[in-house]
């Protein structure tokens, strides 16, 4: 039964993966400048730009120039970069290792934090730790994440002199040094929205029939809260945290430029400016692609954890 609801979401992802390489290809190609312009100069002849242009196959009609880029993806061809004059997959492949490692110490910063602010503001309940964790949530949602990274380099990296101010570095301990601020960076704007989220869930279930009958019968308030509480609050929170996880993957595009890591973010960023068409369009399709299996995941996890999602 689950493995036929599982196969039958994937079959449904077919028609949004091609709804996201429509929506990805024309938004690209409705952008303003023309990539062949930047990419050959100013003092190019019409005949050198008219031969560049039919390289890149650009003087063929959009439903054309589509079928062809769908054709070369399920090839495993995103296209040639302008501005590097190197396949888009390497790219990717190239720079996606730092975006990884920034988005994994995010996540291993981000959950247990979060759980373990939710669970203190749950157990004192309207006392100064919980209205002071509360406050410091809602100054984590208003301050925006790039003025928080600079404000972290100024003093942290530039200040002190603790941690680099951009950079990757070499070797993995660098690496995780270099990513130290970054990471912080990106789970400030993540756990205040997973702590708040899940606090009013556990709240909410400690107000449930079931566990006044496990105080009745004896239960330690150990276990109800960490075994039925926190059990049945984790559920609906795994679905927002599936969605806090693609929005962090998007967020990677600010913070590796206000750190300069030598991510996808960073390298989106400039493939923008210089009208690198064919990266834009591999990086925004990859960024949708994660998204979509992201919430794919975590239904099949919602479905294997509770039956009534089945």
């Amino acid at each position: 039964m689950i493995i036929q609801q599982i196969i039958k979401r994937i079959w449904h992802l077919i028609p949004v993966f091609i709804g996201i390489s429509i929506i990805t290809f024309f938004l690209a190609k409705a952008a303003p400048g023309d990539p062949i312009r930047l990419l050959v100069g100013d003092r190019a002849s019409p005949e050198v730009i008219a031969q560049i242009t039919a390289r890149y196959g650009f003087d063929q009609p959009l439903y054309v120039q589509y079928a062809v880029y769908m054709k070369n993806i399920f090839a495993g061809d995103l296209g040639l970069s302008f501005r590097y004059q190197s396949p888009v997959l390497d790219l990717i492949l190239q720079y996606l290792p730092a975006s990884l490692m920034l988005m994994a110490m995010t996540i291993l910063m981000t959950v247990p934090a979060s759980i373990l602010l939710a669970s203190l503001a749950t157990r004192h309940q309207d006392s100064m730790l919980d209205h002071a964790i509360r406050a410091l949530s809602v100054a984590g949602i208003a301050l925006p994440v790039f003025w928080i990274g600079i404000i972290f380099i100024r003093f942290f990296a530039i200040g002190l002199g603790w941690f680099p101010a951009g950079g990757y570095g070499e070797g993995f301990v660098q690496h995780l040094h270099h990513l130290f601020l970054p990471a912080v960076t990106l789970s400030l704007g993540v756990i205040p929205v997973l702590s708040r989220n899940l606090r009013a869930t556990m709240l909410e279930q400690m107000e449930k029939d079931f566990i006044l009958t496990s105080k009745a019968k004896g239960l330690s308030d150990h276990y109800i809260f960490y075994r039925q509480v926190f059990m049945n609050a984790l559920i609906p929170n795994l679905q927002l945290f599936g969605v806090l996880i693609a929005i962090l993957f998007g967020g990677t595009i600010v913070v590796e430029k206000v750190f300069s890591v030598p991510g996808i973010g960073l390298l989106l960023i400039d493939s923008i400016l210089g009208r690198d068409y064919y990266v834009v369009m591999g990086l925004t399709f990859l960024f949708s692609v994660f998204t979509v299996i992201t919430m794919l995941l975590v239904d099949i996890a919602s479905m294997l954890i509770d039956p009534r999602y089945r």
